[in-house]
Order: structure tokens, then sequence, then C-alpha cells
């Protein structure tokens, strides 16, 4: 494969104009739960991550699976977010990595993940090695697997060359008291619940997913980093890169390396919808409108018998041959997601292969697909049924990008407070928000 052009099926389509989209999760995001002073530190962090990935993006030649790659890493190096160096702990006051990355063609493996790093510090950038080094025979180690865990790939990792962190580099102060508080505030429902009759085993815990009256009010990361990249060649690339649940259970897997859950990327090609084309016979001439013409061989000719038309009279006149034999041309269709929210409900729905399923197989635009699921009021929300509100599950958000021929769409929808998103519009102009409006004084109170 050619280092300079990575697609080079790429070099016969119409060039697109670069997008962008990023997000640093979604979730109880409120005027309550963050502060104005918090508020402007993610305003801050996402423009800047957003202007650094954008510039690499505009020189020419750039691919989306290295602009994703760097914006995720940025992402993972900020302790505000849930990822990298800011990654929540388990319930046993570790952390444990999870990442993904896709694009819509290009590569062999169009995938892969890892989960349960301890050790690697940019995830993403491992992901990244495992579906490129997946062009060359064996891989580097890494064979054709799109999903590793553990102790191996993080050697793997060693030997490619990938930095190698011990793991109080992971270690952030917020990150540590909201671990310490959410089991206490666990440990005070398990009380109140044997208060009215309850009985646990010894080992037996509160869920991890309910709710406290400490949580309503804190944002507690639930989900999420991610990048969504459109290149000029029309690939899609997404990444995604998280800590998990904050006190998950040690060994709790998420949507994150999950393919088809939390993340997803693919294209495909459809036959564009035409019109019947109509061209009417010239009107018939009655006998008597011939007799008048003086059109006498004509006329004689209708009492002939004949079987077939003459060959050089067409049955649309106003047509040549060569315009029957003309075949629209597929459009091309390509889609990439990543999402952050509870990730459980994620991979229970398969939420992001979904949601591309949708926009393929029922002709539905990707925003629409998106919004049919993770919206106020869609699919992951109905998911939680009665449990809405009073759990964690069934909160999320999802960005993507969506091309069809040589246009390219950002979208983005969630179902809770807010989501700390950055994109770039059509014109190159840079857009931040966290609420659905601009402002920390247009969020929900809570």
């Amino acid at each position: 494969m050619d280092a300079s052009n990575p697609h080079p099926q790429s070099s016969t389509r119409p060039k697109v104009t670069p997008r962008i989209i990023i997000h640093g999760g979604a979730g109880n995001i409120t005027r309550t739960t963050v502060s104005k002073e918090r508020y402007a530190a993610y305003e801050a962090s996402l423009q800047r991550i957003l202007a650094s990935s954008a510039a690499l993006l505009a020189i020419p030649g750039a691919t989306a699976l290295d602009v994703a790659t760097h914006a995720v890493s940025q992402l993972e190096d900020d302790e505000l977010y849930n990822s990298g160096h800011g990654a929540v702990f388990t319930r046993a006051g570790t952390n444990e990595l999870e990442c993904s990355i896709m694009v819509s063609d290009g590569y062999q493996k169009r995938g892969a993940s890892c989960m349960m790093l301890q050790h690697v510090r940019n995830p993403i950038r491992l992901a990244r090695e495992i579906l490129v080094r997946g062009e060359t025979p064996n891989g580097g180690g890494a064979q054709d697997h799109c999903q590793y865990s553990g102790s191996y790939v993080e050697e793997l990792a060693k030997q490619w060359g990938l930095d190698i962190v011990g793991t109080q580099y992971f270690f952030t102060q917020r990150k540590w008291e909201e671990h310490k508080k959410g089991l206490a505030e666990e440990k005070k429902q398990r009380e109140k619940a044997e208060a009215g009759g309850l009985r646990f085993d010894e080992n037996e815990n509160v869920g991890v997913s309910e709710m406290s009256d400490w949580e309503k009010t804190h944002y507690i990361p639930l989900g999420t980093c991610g990048a969504v990249v459109l290149d000029s060649f029309g690939t899609i690339c997404t990444a995604t890169s998280t800590g998990g649940l904050t006190n998950k259970i040690p060994g709790r897997v998420g949507d994150t390396p999950s393919m088809g859950t939390g993340y997803w990327a693919e294209e495909w090609f459809e036959e564009p919808k035409t019109q019947m084309l109509y061209q009417p016979f010239p009107p018939a001439s009655s006998p008597l409108d011939k007799l008048s013409r003086g059109d006498l061989r004509s006329l004689v000719g209708d009492c002939l018998p004949s079987s077939t038309l003459s060959l050089s009279q067409s049955p649309h006149p106003s047509l040549t041959s060569s315009q029957y034999d003309v075949k629209p041309t597929p459009v091309r269709h390509a889609v990439g997601m990543s999402s952050s929210g509870n990730g459980d409900t994620f991979v229970r729905m398969a939420a992001a292969r979904t949601v591309a399923a949708k926009s393929r197989f029922a002709s539905t635009s990707l925003s629409d697909a998106l919004t049919w699921m993770t919206g106020p009021g869609g699919e992951l929300q109905k998911s939680a049924g009665d449990r809405w509100g009073h759990v964690h599950e069934g909160v999320g958000g999802i960005i993507g990008i969506e091309v069809v021929g040589d246009k390219g769409t950002v979208v983005c929808d969630y179902n809770c407070g807010g989501m700390f998103r950055a994109w770039t519009e059509e014109d190159g102009e840079e857009k931040c928000l966290i609420f659905r409006k601009e402002g920390w004084e247009s969020g929900p109170d809570k």
C-alpha cells in the first residue's frame, strides 16, 4: 500500500470538503452539575483540539485516519475527559482503558479495538497500529484479528515503539475523589435499603447504575471521547477512547471497543432514483386529414399490411439509440459514528450499526436515523422503560458524518443534559457547543 495514498481506489472519486467533529462525552451535563468556570475550561479545550486537528486536516493529502488519531490523542492527554490521562477508576481503584478505530474503506480490517489496557499512554495510537499493520502478513504480531485485550497487546505496543507508562500516569485527583465519593454514596444507598428491610449478602453491592442524590447534582463521567473525520478522498474514520464507567466492575467491557455498538463506519453504493421518461407519440392523423394535405403515400400505406416498424422509425423520435444505453452512475454513501453515554445500553441496542442500517436500508438520512436512536425520546431512551431518569440506563449521544456523493454532513444528537462537542462547518468555520445553544446560561437547570 502506498503510504502517500492509503486509499488508491479513492483516486477516481470526486473530491469532497474535509470535515471533522469531536466529542468529550455526554451525560448529566447541566448548569447544576457543571459550573460556569468548568464549562469554560471544557469549551477552551474543545476549541484548542479542534483547531489543531482542523489545521492538520487542511494539509493536502491528509487522511481521516491520521487526523482522527491526532484528535483523540489530544483528548486522551487532557485530564478533563474520561480517557487516557483522565480515565476514571474501577471499583478496585484501578484504570482499565478501552479504544477503537474504524474506517469506511481502504483497510482490510476496517476496524480495530483494544480493552483492559493499563500501560499504553495513548490507547488510540495502539488501535491505529493494529489497523494499519493488518495490511502486512502477520501484522507485526497482530495477525488478522480485530479485537485485543490485556497484557499481550500491551507487549505488542511496547515492541512497536508506542509510549508505555506506569499506572500512576493515569491518576488524577479529581477522578480519584469521584471514585471514593461514589463508593461512599453506594454504601449509603445500601444502608438505606437495609433500613427498609432489604438484606444483602456480604459481597453483594447496590447496582453501580443507580443514581444517588450526589450523582444528580454532579457530572460524573459516564462515557468517552471521540472524533469522526472526513478527508478529501471521501474516506471517513471514527476513533473513540474511554476509561469506562466510574466504579465499574474490574474486567467490565463496554461499547467503545465493541464494533457496531459504540462506533461504526461503512460505505455503500445506491442506484440513483430516476423518474419515468415519458415521450408522447406524434398525434395520429385521420384519413381525411391526410387526404386534405395531399399525403397520398401515407394514406395508401395505412391500407397495406405491415408486421413490423420500419428500421429507421424510432418509437421515441426525439431519443437517440445511445440515450437508451446510458446507465445511471451509482451514488456513493458513507457514514461514521462515535458515541458516548451508558455503554451497556449501546451494547444491548447495537446502537451505532443499527443507526447505519436504518440510514442504508430505509433510505433515511444519517441525521434522522441518529435522532431516531439517540435523540430525546428515541430508541435508547425507550429501552430504559420506567427506569429512565432513575438509573443511568439509556443515556447517551452520538456524533457522526455522512457522505452522499461529494457532499459531507456533520450530525449529532443526544438525549441527556448535554454533550461536549466541536466541529467544522462546510466553509471551515469552527463551532463548539455543550448544550443545545451557545453559552452556559442556555443549559438546563437539571
